[in-house]
């Protein structure tokens, strides 16, 4: 009997607008009106989570930046897992070489040096993935980021880096040449106590090689009493592997990548079809 049901954001709970279909929202209130739990895990910061949740009229616990972060339903941290200051700055250091734009996600929200560049690259992504949206409104969505204040702008890195009342939780990089990614995540790799994972094929996602939704999930599991046998999980990209690999029952989206979809037990629809209302639905 599955008691906890985990689910990725992009690319799975979301559409390609960014939203939270009807569909899925009724699923995972039915969900939870059996006892169920269901809790996020994205790559996205706290801030961002409740941005869409709230819009949607959801309330679940999160696990955020991949697993630095853990918040329950009500908000309270449950954990945090930061890189240590020295990865961080050895990391940057690396991505800052090799001319690749990066984001930081911290315990006080995320930061970039160029808000135009942190918008284009996200509408780049979006409309490359799904080249039947429309621009204009694409733009509209990814300039919510900023409009909103759920991405900061700062001068320098070395002003969150060198000040103790920031936690560094993520570093996520973009960059369109596959081989420049590919490389720097191999010299990244090499720094023992990182986690190099991607939501995409445009970006690396850098955090505490403790801070994956897998490792994160289970610990939030077992606080709950439930095991990991009892636990679904939903993905559809690489970041989702380490929880996809330890829960009971796994959930490939129908837009995932064949190395996911040969990992899980199970391929939904996609996230545009409401897969995630689909494999809720089959298990209740």
């Amino acid at each position: 009997m599955i008691k906890c049901i985990a689910t990725d954001m992009d690319g799975t709970l979301l559409n390609s607008y960014q939203k939270v279909s009807q569909e899925n929202k009724e699923a995972i209130l039915k969900a939870q009106a059996q006892g169920i739990e269901v809790v996020v895990a994205t790559g996205r910061s706290y801030q961002e989570v409740r941005f869409v949740l709230d819009e949607a009229d959801l309330h679940c616990p999160a696990i955020c930046v991949n697993g630095a972060e853990v918040r329950t339903k009500e908000g309270e941290i449950f954990s945090a897992t930061p890189i240590e200051k020295q990865d961080v700055k050895k990391a940057a250091e690396l991505l800052t070489e090799k001319d690749i734009y990066f984001e930081v996600y911290t315990n006080k929200g995320t930061y970039t040096l160029d808000p135009e560049k942190a918008v284009s690259i996200l509408v780049d992504i979006v409309i490359s993935a799904n080249p039947d949206l429309n621009r204009e409104q694409v733009v509209h969505k990814a300039g919510a980021r900023i409009r909103n204040g759920l991405v900061h702008q700062v001068e320098t890195y070395d002003t969150l880096f060198n000040d103790e009342n920031y936690q560094i939780y993520k570093l996520l990089a973009f960059d369109f040449d596959a081989a420049k990614l590919e490389e720097t995540a191999e010299l990244l790799q090499s720094l023992a106590d990182l986690a190099v994972s991607s939501s995409g094929h445009e970006n690396l996602e850098i955090t505490n090689k403790n801070a994956q939704k897998g490792i994160a999930l289970e610990a939030f599991v077992k606080a709950n009493g439930i095991e990991l046998a009892e636990t679904m999980a939903m993905g559809d990209s690489f970041n989702d592997v380490s929880m996809l690999e330890r829960v009971g029952r796994a959930v490939a989206m129908g837009n995932a990548a064949y190395e996911i979809k040969s990992l899980c037990d199970v391929v939904t629809a996609t996230n545009d079809e409401h897969g995630v209302a689909k494999a809720i639905l089959e298990v209740l």
